[in-house]
């Protein structure tokens, strides 16, 4: 049996990475395409009918497919329902960021949006782009955040996400641990507050350290409300995944939270990934604000 290849649509807001995100899809020996009307999309990949060889694709849609914008999505449903050829339906990529970071690199790289006119500046086009996204967004299969990350970072998630040994067919999960204080993150599916478990900010010796770790793991799952909270947590995530694995979904993201994402958050991202991993799931870690500065009145 020929063997199914992936199909990745890589999409998003202006200046949140798309272009690096493509490089690195070529890096791993996809066929990259960009910017082509989003109506054209089963046409091109009727390219790889027999006897071409297989290829994983990734194309790369956004606002600057102009009137033809409307068409990305249903396009995409009619892919994920009548997948062409030997394609695997395809995996919608959604690269964000904050607006602040994109009106930052727009001003570094001197590069003008594609939504910007005579009457509409930059921050007006960001707002109208992010509005034009929303339903885009809310249907696709992974979210990257790329406001804080460095290039390096998102070429390590690329591989991590698509490399040659990892099949759209299962349930990838991201744990992640982050302070309230620095944003909810974007790419979220669940977030959970930890924030009323007991705060080791608060404890002589255990405040400059980090969920990583022993005392500070001890000192948070000896609070008596830690238990319960894990047996809960792991009975809802439990439940939830092959619900989630049915749905088709790809790719899944669980945030804790915490007030600075350094302490409680950590621990109980740690133990969430460890229950899934003996669970026999794909499981990252990611502890984003882990070396976030804080003040001396913070209390996380």
């Amino acid at each position: 049996m020929r063997k199914q290849s992936q199909l990745v649509i890589i999409t998003g807001m202006s200046g949140a990475g798309k272009s690096m995100t493509s490089n690195t899809f070529e890096d791993l020996d996809f066929h990259c395409i960009d910017n082509i009307p989003p109506g054209a999309l089963p046409g091109v990949i009727e390219f790889w009918k027999p006897p071409a060889q297989p290829e994983n694709v990734a194309i790369t849609v956004d606002a600057r497919a102009g009137q033809f914008f409307d068409q990305i999505l249903p396009v995409c449903r009619q892919l994920r329902e009548q997948p062409v050829n030997y394609f695997q339906p395809p995996v919608i990529l959604f690269l964000d960021s904050s607006d602040a970071e994109l009106v930052k690199r727009f001003k570094e790289t001197r590069r003008k949006h594609p939504l910007v006119t005579e009457e509409r500046g930059i921050l007006d086009a960001i707002a109208f782009e992010r509005d034009m996204m929303a339903d885009l967004k809310e249907n696709a299969d992974k979210i990257i955040d790329t406001t804080n990350l460095e290039p390096e970072g998102l070429r390590r998630l690329i591989r991590e996400f698509f490399g040659p040994s990892k099949s759209q067919e299962r349930l990838m999960i991201a744990v992640v641990s982050f302070g309230f204080k620095h944003g909810t993150p974007l790419d979220a599916d669940l977030v959970f507050d930890v924030r009323f478990l007991a705060n080791p900010f608060w404890v002589q010796g255990l405040r400059n350290l980090n969920g990583t770790n022993d005392e500070v793991a001890q000192y948070v799952l000896s609070d008596p409300l830690t238990e319960p909270l894990l047996e809960k947590l792991f009975d809802l995530v439990e439940f939830s995944l092959p619900q989630y694995i049915k749905e088709g979904k790809a790719y899944l993201t669980i945030a804790i939270g915490c007030t600075g994402g350094k302490h409680r958050s950590v621990v109980v991202a740690n133990e969430l990934a460890r229950f899934l991993s003996a669970g026999n799931y794909t499981v990252r870690v990611e502890h984003r604000d882990l070396t976030q500065a804080r003040g001396q009145t913070d209390a996380h």
